[in-house]
């Protein structure tokens, strides 16, 4: 059966137009097959930290205010329009009059205060609660909404077009992870569990007739050799952030077009300040001096990403270079562990989800950290259960993960956060930033942070990568960058 498949991939690869794209162009190209590397859990971002829930539904299922662009601006959305005040905590929004959401209900000032309410509410499980919570909604009329944020946040409107703060609707909010109700362009069609999620368009929506994409399915392809096969048979349009590894053979094929993009996310060898021995900074130090970032940029992501020494990546406000503060280093990595008292070999356990270069990665760390006395036993399990046992409950000593956040340096703040990193400076330092308006001062405040994670050696902070979409040649409207991580239906379209 393989060696069918393989000669029917390869057969398609050399004949230009042959694939069911081929049919669906008759079809006013209303179709299109998008994959991911990884199904959602759910289907309702506000409950869920898995970024792959944004993937499906955000900006299609579910609208928030303002809208993020693949280059960081922000436009309106559900917000016709604002006012900031100078002090960057008021911030007054018009919102966009005759919404609906699809069961017919109405978009208004309401529904915003129930929504960031929820969000932040005692019962929440939004993973921004705590930045929610700072949040209080005012109702002036039935379209205007006034948010006064206890911080200082010059990014706030940003914040408010990510997916964990999406507009839902009452009466439907507690089904939304498996009936998801929003005012986005489409509806779900179809859920087949472990294969994929169809959308089709919503009649009911203001720019319905404007949308190119009638129906779109979104399958879900974890494993690399997978992910090319079925780009090849051209089973599938678009598969964004492909494993780096399946890329340098679409270069050259004249029926496809490979998108490389910059990311705020960080990747990171997360590791559990709450359990011994990695409460000492020197056994963390050591772990980090035994990884050669270099090595597991090309290994793991094929040389798709940029060295980074803190939680923070380059091209961010306030970003410094700390990648010299834990250099790769094995001589001072055994002698860090002979300071702490630690006799080799150190075993620890290396968790790692089902992403490629996770997985991947999590073998070239393993094999630098064995060149210094630590047998890192690795561990692979599904998303799921990393979800619950990593995140949720705290079980284990190290994985290997990727933070796609773009502001996310609050999570070294919260004391029941999944890595149980406690510092009270770090605490008063990330407060000033809070409540710090003059971009100069908050600028050396996000420096000084950056330099404490880095010398707490809080994790083994890795890289930022860099994503890579494999399309169709004539899908148009892919984002070229991806500040957050979306899959925006309402701007694709066929050539």
């Amino acid at each position: 059966m393989m060696n069918r498949r393989t000669a029917l991939a390869a057969s398609l690869a050399a004949a230009p137009l042959a694939s069911p794209l081929s049919a669906w162009a008759k079809d006013d190209g209303a179709r299109m097959v998008l994959a991911l590397t990884l199904e959602p859990p759910g289907l309702d971002p506000t409950a869920n930290a898995a970024s792959s829930i944004g993937e499906v539904v955000h900006y299609n299922v579910f609208e928030s205010l303002t809208k993020i662009n693949s280059d960081g601006s922000i436009s309106p959305l559900l917000a016709e329009s604002w006012e900031v005040s100078p002090d960057l905590k008021t911030t007054t929004l018009r919102l966009r009059k005759g919404v609906k959401f699809h069961n017919g209900e109405p978009f208004n000032a309401e529904s915003v205060k129930f929504s960031l309410d929820r969000a932040g509410g005692d019962k929440s499980t939004n993973k921004d609660k705590r930045s929610y919570a700072k949040v209080s909604t005012h109702i002036e009329d039935e379209h205007t909404v006034v948010l006064i944020n206890e911080d200082i946040d010059p990014d706030f409107l940003f914040v408010l077009g990510q997916a964990t703060a999406i507009m839902v609707e009452p009466k439907s909010a507690a089904s939304n992870a498996t009936q998801p109700v929003g005012t986005g362009p489409y509806k779900l069609a179809q859920w087949r569990r472990g294969a994929s999620v169809t959308l089709e368009r919503w009649p009911g929506h203001r720019d319905a007739k404007k949308l190119q994409i009638a129906r779109a399915t979104f399958r879900f392809i974890s494993d690399p050799a997978a992910q090319v096969a079925a780009l090849l048979a051209g089973d599938v349009d678009v598969f964004a952030r492909v494993t780096p590894r399946s890329v340098a053979q679409f270069k050259g094929l004249p029926r496809y077009q490979v998108v490389v993009s910059g990311s705020r996310a960080k990747t990171i060898l997360a590791m559990n300040n709450g359990r011994k021995p990695l409460t000492d900074v020197r056994v963390r130090r050591a772990i980090a001096a035994a990884i050669d970032r270099k090595a597991v940029i090309q290994g793991a992501a094929e040389g798709y990403g940029v060295p980074i020494g803190s939680h923070y990546v380059p091209g961010a406000f306030g970003y410094v270079d700390t990648t010299g503060i834990n250099p790769y280093d094995p001589a001072k990595a055994k002698s860090l562990l002979e300071e702490a008292g630690i006799r080799t070999p150190l075993e620890l356990t290396m968790t790692l989800p089902p992403p490629p270069y996770a997985r991947q990665g999590g073998e070239i760390i393993a094999a630098q950290l064995a060149q210094v006395g630590i047998v890192a036993k690795l561990q692979n399990v599904e998303w799921a259960q990393w979800l619950s046992g990593t995140y949720g409950n705290k079980n284990y000593d190290l994985t290997l993960i990727s933070h796609v956040e773009p502001f996310d340096l609050g999570n070294f703040a919260k004391p029941d956060y999944y890595w149980q990193y406690h510092s009270d400076a770090f605490n008063t330092l990330f407060e000033k930033i809070q409540h710090t308006a003059r971009p100069a001062e908050r600028a050396r405040l996000l420096g000084e942070a950056q330099r404490l994670l880095a010398t707490d050696c809080v994790h083994a902070f890795l890289y930022q990568p860099q994503w890579v979409t494999v399309a169709n040649k004539r899908v148009r409207g892919l984002w070229k960058d991806m500040p957050i991580f979306v899959n925006d239906l309402s701007t694709l379209s066929w050539a």
